[in-house]
């Protein structure tokens, strides 16, 4: 196996990058290169450079302290936290979101959140389904249902040669049901997500994803050669299995001989006022949780700017059943910078017809705040964010009552947020299906069971 090395760099997510990259062993959850690019022909490389941030709130932040206040409820359920107004009359958001305030022209809420669930996961962010559920309606027990970027991964695969169509940033986490990155599904492994934060204590440096030391002429013997013993295996294999290997090394050679991913996930290319505007923030998980990272705001927006159709992340940890306001102090401020930065920031480099954002957790809170200072679980209703796609900006869809416990006005699922999300990439989430096997025959899957659109953001 060929190593290409590099020099010893520390992250934003901590860990020392020595040892990155080994030819066939790059590691995108766990699998090798030719692994990851599956050996099954893309329909062709699309040209399109619409993409998707989606920013998980790990574990269901508070709607009635950030998005959905109730200054008017009582003390037990509006809690600590004033409203302060935007810059659209007539929406407040809570005092310590002044960043998201002054920049809520280039926003939507959303009040109206339902399908939460009560057990903590990413599955329903990621997939528009809880965690163990499997297909449309369920109905199907070993049928693995794929995430929102490995479904776009298959439909339309690269925007750009040597870049992944789906990354994920998200890190390994103690409750490990909130650091799934993005499962693949039944789609395979190809359709997994590109994971460079997932890297061993001993892994390297983004320089070691270029040739440091090793010629493009040995390399192409290389490939050369993998092409000879492929074909060597292809007439001995009656099977079918590896139909198609050429394609699959083609393009993980094309990842170490591009520099669009490279250049996309180094930080220090960046310009240091930009980078100061997001902030650093930790590389420390917040106890079960995620990392309060703003670098990883950033990163997102470098990835989609090289071609990545989906970039998921996990921000923070929100799962606060005692003394919520104590550590919403921590949370609030790296959150508030560095999402305003990131829409900012696409918005001024004309990103936001393109770029789609949305950030939400896996549920709401409780109403009532208990008898240790937290919220507990409430999967009836959350809040979310969305911004940029092009959709209408500076609006708040949908309502809950003066307690903030159910909707009240214009309900919306987490798969008609995905609906639409699939719409601002030309996906048409009615009528789109893919290929699966489910009640004993292989046949045309949806990718939702709720694919209508949100038709305010239409």
């Amino acid at each position: 196996m060929l190593t290409l090395l590099g020099e010893r760099r520390r992250f934003c997510d901590g860990v020392s990058r020595r040892d990155f990259l080994k030819i066939g062993s790059l590691a995108l959850g766990g699998i090798g290169l030719p692994e990851i690019f599956k050996a099954e022909a893309q329909a062709g490389v699309g040209s399109s450079q619409k993409s998707v941030i989606m920013v998980f709130l790990v574990g269901g932040a508070p709607h009635i302290d950030l998005f959905d206040p109730k200054p008017e409820a009582p003390a037990e359920v509006r809690g600590e936290y004033k409203t302060i107004s935007t810059k659209v009359p007539g929406i407040r958001i809570c005092e310590h979101l002044p960043r998201l305030a002054a920049a809520m022209d280039k926003m939507v809420i959303l009040r109206s959140l339902e399908g939460g669930t009560e057990a903590h996961a990413s599955h329903i962010c990621l997939t528009g389904y809880p965690e163990g559920k499997n297909g449309p309606d369920g109905k199907n027990g070993s049928l693995e249902w794929p995430s929102f970027g490995s479904f776009v991964s298959k439909l339309q695969g690269p925007a750009r040669v040597g870049v992944p169509p789906f990354a994920s940033l998200a890190p390994e986490m103690k409750h490990a049901p909130w650091g799934v990155a993005g499962p693949h599904g039944f789609l395979g492994a190809a359709h997994a997500p590109f994971q460079p934060q997932r890297q061993a204590a001993d892994a390297t440096t983004l320089r070691d994803m270029t040739l440091q030391g090793v010629r493009l002429e040995r390399l192409a013997n290389r490939r050369a050669l993998l092409g000879v013993l492929d074909r060597f295996r292809r007439e001995v294999d009656s099977s079918g299995i590896m139909e198609g290997m050429d394609e699959f090394h083609r393009q993980a050679f094309e990842v170490l001989t591009s520099s669009k991913l490279v250049e996309a996930l180094d930080l220090e290319r960046e310009d240091p006022r930009v980078r100061a505007r997001y902030g650093v923030g930790s590389p420390e998980n917040v106890t079960s949780g995620g990392p309060r990272c703003m670098d990883h705001f950033l990163l997102a927006r470098r990835l989609v700017e090289a071609g990545v159709r989906c970039v998921s992340l996990a921000f923070g940890h929100w799962d606060w059943h005692s003394e919520q306001y104590k550590y919403l102090k921590d949370d609030l401020p790296p959150f508030d910078q560095g999402l305003s930065a990131l829409i900012e920031d696409l918005c001024s480099r004309g990103l936001d017809r393109d770029v789609s954002v949305v950030v939400w957790g896996e549920m709401g809170r409780t109403p009532r705040i208990n008898q240790n200072g937290g919220r507990d679980h409430w999967p009836a209703v959350s809040s979310a964010l969305l911004a940029g796609g092009g959709m209408p900006m500076g609006q708040v869809i949908g309502a809950t009552n003066r307690l903030g416990e159910e909707v009240v006005d214009r309900p919306v699922h987490y798969q008609n947020v995905l609906a639409t999300l699939y719409h601002n990439l030309g996906i048409n989430p009615e009528t789109a299906t893919v290929m699966g096997q489910a009640f004993g025959r292989i046949q045309p899957l949806p990718l939702l069971d709720k694919p209508e659109t949100i038709r305010e953001l239409i």
